[in-house]
């Protein structure tokens, strides 16, 4: 009898300590369903890892291909700079103002060509923030010198000057303006052309029409066009050597004289330097040293927010119209551009994915272009007295390092044919 009372006694132990064991995992389980389902995990931005920095970029590579680009039979003097997360981090100038002449250093002043309308567009901007302009006032509203087919000025808005949306045919007597004629007098001759859709409604890049912008500001301010962008832009962003005539950039004495091609004749000479792109102020007329041109692409960036607010920017840099053509000649300098589309004297571009802001300009004997990427603050300035187009490649050259693209050699120089494409991390 005790043998089996003690038997007994062991399995109410065993029992009694297999309770207190599920109670423990019966509270452990409440406990845990409590703290983990309740409510939605923690996963705020502290417990996540911190976004990769964006690469630094080569400098120093960049350089190397700027001096291989100076090999070339069509370069004469070349001036680059570089804005790196905010900052200038590089400026440069290479080769020669002319054969034989002084080297072009960070203030040899050069001319912007069409990168003008970017200022165009910028200081319309800035007139519209502070209520002397209004961007979607229509055309008909000012006294200018421009007439389109079918009254077509009655539809057409300030904003469709900048973006190029005439109705009208691509650059509309260029070639008068170049033989000289006053731009008012083409402008009332554009009335005389067939549309080639309603105005706003498609984009054809203009020079003499887009100029109407200067005759818009002029009558808005009661101030001249020149005027106005050193009162907005050149004054504040103290682009010293920043001017609007020939007279201007030939009284800095560091100027760059135009080279180009002659008929019949296959290397580089001197051309003549006219006035004719400078009587379009708001299409071409802007000179300067490549470090004033550097300090406004920062402006451009939302760096310096006392000259150019962001709803500014925001406002100049939204794209209007899409511009096929130009997607399709970009893509044959880089495969990485998929879209382009115009804002208000910028280009904007998707590059993989980024969004790019640009322009590009020519004018006889001389070639610039600017690009950067507003999120990175980091981007390109170049000019060049010639009439190469290669140094159009070094700007995809430079964004694909910013970021982290596979090097390619998108110049396509001439020493490029014998050397293998470099990558990422070379």
């Amino acid at each position: 009898m005790s043998s089996f009372l003690g038997r007994m006694n062991q399995v109410v132990s065993i029992f009694f300590a297999l309770g207190v064991f599920f109670s423990g995992i019966q509270a452990l389980a409440q406990e845990s369903s409590a703290y983990h389902f309740d409510e939605e995990p923690n996963i705020s931005a502290p417990s996540l890892a911190p976004p990769a920095p964006a690469p630094v970029l080569d400098l120093a590579y960049i350089d190397q291909r700027a001096e291989k680009l100076m090999q070339e039979d069509q370069m004469i003097g070349f001036a680059l700079a570089v804005v790196e997360k905010g900052e200038i981090s590089f400026v440069k100038g290479y080769g020669k103002t002319y054969p034989g002449g002084p080297a072009v250093d960070k203030d040899t002043v050069f001319r912007w060509a069409s990168l003008s309308k970017g200022m165009a567009g910028t200081l319309a901007g800035v007139l519209n923030k502070n209520g002397a302009l209004d961007l979607k006032a229509p055309i008909s509203d000012f006294h200018t010198s421009l007439r389109l087919p079918k009254n077509g000025l009655s539809t057409l808005k300030v904003e469709d000057i900048l973006s190029h949306q005439l109705g009208i045919v691509p650059n509309a007597y260029d070639t008068r303006l170049e033989d000289g004629i006053d731009p008012k007098i083409i402008r009332k001759d554009l009335g005389k052309l067939t549309n080639i859709c309603t105005p706003g409604e498609c984009h054809s890049y203009q020079n003499v029409a887009f100029d109407t912008i200067s005759e818009v500001m002029a009558e808005a301010t009661g101030k001249d066009y020149k005027d106005l962008v050193t009162e907005y832009i050149f004054a504040p962003l103290n682009m010293r050597s920043a001017s609007l005539t020939k007279d201007d950039l030939k009284r800095t004495g560091n100027w760059a004289r135009p080279f180009g091609y002659s008929s019949g004749i296959s290397m580089m000479r001197p051309v003549e330097l006219n006035d004719n792109y400078y009587k379009v102020p708001a299409a071409g007329g802007m000179n300067s040293s490549i470090e004033d041109l550097a300090q406004y692409m920062r402006a451009q960036m939302g760096l310096v927010p006392e000259v150019l607010p962001e709803d500014v920017l925001q406002e100049i840099h939204t794209p209007r119209t899409p511009t096929w053509k130009e997607r399709n000649r970009m893509r044959r300098k880089s495969s990485h551009v998929t879209h382009a589309d115009y804002a208000l004297g910028w280009r904007v571009y998707d590059y993989a994915g980024h969004k790019l802001i640009g322009h590009r300009g020519a004018v006889r004997g001389y070639r610039a272009m600017i690009l950067f990427d507003p999120v990175l603050d980091t981007g390109i300035v170049a000019m060049w007295n010639s009439t190469s187009s290669k140094p159009v490649g070094l700007q995809f050259e430079l964004m694909d390092m910013a970021y982290g693209f596979e090097r390619t050699k998108w110049m396509q120089l001439t020493s490029d044919e014998s050397e293998p494409i470099r990558h990422g991390g070379d």
